[in-house]
């Protein structure tokens, strides 16, 4: 055998091994301790203090759910929302976004907005809030969260006692704001409207949201 020939044995060897090498740290590469979850599940202290959980994680029915990246409706939405409760609030209410609320002990659901009491914030490394502070819940519906979104979260809501409860749809590309409000003989929520172009409503306090403004954002 000629000495090229075995240069490239040689290389090939050398190459075979370091493919071997990479898989083999690919594969074995440790995983958190958290991709598997107890027996009972997770609880709502478990998301203070699991190490590596992706940021706006949440726990139902003792499960975590991650958040997938959000569209352009969802963000546009958002932000328009929130500039508007942040602007009708009266003085004794607050605008929170993204912040986590506990309903129980295997459920810490993170509505996408939420009107609180004042006195509910606590201090500056708070991490979520309890239903007694919350007035109003929203939820903006995306494809990975329907089901939740207009299905479960209500429901866990409503056994809470959030009062108040709002699902925001994308229809043509606006928003369509479903309006909700609790019963108290039957602990659910009982639909009061659906708004298209504009929202009004003097519950849980007078806004006028016009809709199409999503548009100019």
């Amino acid at each position: 055998m000629e000495a090229t020939d075995e240069h490239h044995i040689a290389d090939r060897g050398q190459d075979a091994s370091t493919e071997t090498d990479e898989a083999d740290a690919f594969e074995f590469e440790p995983l958190p301790g958290w991709v598997i979850p107890p027996t009972e599940g997770y609880t709502a202290e478990d998301l203070d203090r699991l190490r590596g959980i992706p940021s706006h994680t949440q726990l139902i029915d003792g499960a975590l759910v991650f958040v997938s990246p959000q569209t352009r409706f969802h963000s546009l939405t958002l932000s328009l929302m929130q500039s508007e409760l942040h602007r009708a609030v009266p003085e004794d209410l607050r605008v929170r976004r993204q912040m986590t609320v506990t309903l129980g002990k295997r459920q810490r659901p993170e509505p996408d907005l939420m009107v609180i009491r004042a006195d509910g914030d606590l201090d500056l490394n708070q991490t979520t809030y309890q239903p007694a502070d919350v007035l109003l819940a929203v939820e903006v519906v995306s494809a990975k969260s329907e089901i939740r979104d207009r299905e479960r979260k209500p429901v866990l809501y409503a056994e809470a006692g959030i009062v108040h409860f709002w699902r925001i749809e994308e229809k043509d590309g606006r928003p369509t704001v479903y309006v909700y409000e609790l019963d108290p003989a039957t602990k659910a929520y009982a639909l009061m409207g659906i708004h298209h172009d504009r929202l009004k409503v003097s519950v849980p306090f007078y806004i006028d949201i016009d809709l199409t403004e999503i548009d100019d954002l």
